[in-house]
């Protein structure tokens, strides 16, 4: 580790980090308490997750703090986020396992490293993948899970075009909540001022460029609705699927193996 690094207040910009996740989506840690609590009722008390598109390992943490006789494995393509996470919350007693690998690629399960698991958890990263991509992720999941595993995912997940009133609704207390203004108001530091302070860390530059590198040509599709995510959950061969914890478009859908 070179002394740049080395000087890191890696709990410092966890901090931020969260902070400023939470002034997009007030409801986090409420949306984290109905995952793991659905967690809690229909899992052993010792069992092997998977936290998909992890950042720096909000699931993990959490889920890891909850459960003592959980082991995770934390899986991101984020070099920044993978080493933010390293830094602040470490390997949990060697109960959390970092991965840096790509959500979209067709060798993901290698990537892994688990020949199966009881449930695989995702809170707002899976909008980033193409319809193709997040359909053979789905797929890969059915693979990955053992018979009765479940996959919850927590995100804005758009109502489907029968219901415009609600969509409208949605979109715009999303987009008063995620104003300039309202984080200023609130005094919540943006996405954008969180990476642009993190850019002046001399330690942070290498993995940065590294980032610029991995998510060259990566394109955000359009909003997917919440229908499209059932019926492709349905299609990789999930058995029920369905929506747990709902504040407007903000959710949790849950699917069984």
């Amino acid at each position: 580790m070179s002394a740049e690094v080395g000087t890191i207040d890696w709990q410092g910009w966890l901090r931020r980090w969260d902070a400023q996740q939470e002034g997009y989506v007030p409801e986090r840690e409420a949306r984290f308490t109905a995952m793991f609590d659905a967690v809690a009722e229909l899992l052993p008390t010792s069992f092997v997750a998977v936290d998909l598109g992890c950042g720096p390992g909000a699931i993990s943490q959490r889920l890891l703090a909850r459960f003592s006789g959980a082991r995770s494995v934390a899986v991101d393509i984020d070099p920044v986020m993978v080493a933010l996470g390293r830094g602040a919350v470490g390997t949990v007693d060697d109960r959390l396992r970092w991965v840096e690998a790509d959500l979209s690629s067709p060798n993901l399960l290698e990537a892994i490293g688990e020949t199966q698991v009881d449930v695989v958890l995702s809170t707002t990263a899976l909008h980033w993948l193409q319809p193709d991509a997040l359909a053979r992720l789905y797929q890969d999941l059915v693979r990955l899970l053992r018979p009765g595993g479940l996959f919850l995912n927590g995100d804005n997940l758009a109502y489907p075009p029968a219901l415009p009133t609600f969509d409208q609704l949605s979109h715009r207390v999303l987009k008063a909540q995620w104003s300039d203004t309202s984080f200023a108001e609130r005094g919540i530091e943006t996405a954008e001022q969180w990476w642009e302070a993190l850019a002046e860390e001399p330690g942070f530059r290498p993995l940065i460029a590294e980032r610029a590198q991995r998510f060259q040509g990566k394109q955000r599709p359009g909003q997917t609705d919440v229908d499209a995510h059932i019926e492709a959950l349905s299609a990789a061969g999930f058995s029920e699927i369905g929506t747990i914890w709902q504040v407007l478009s903000n959710r949790v859908l849950l699917a069984v193996r």
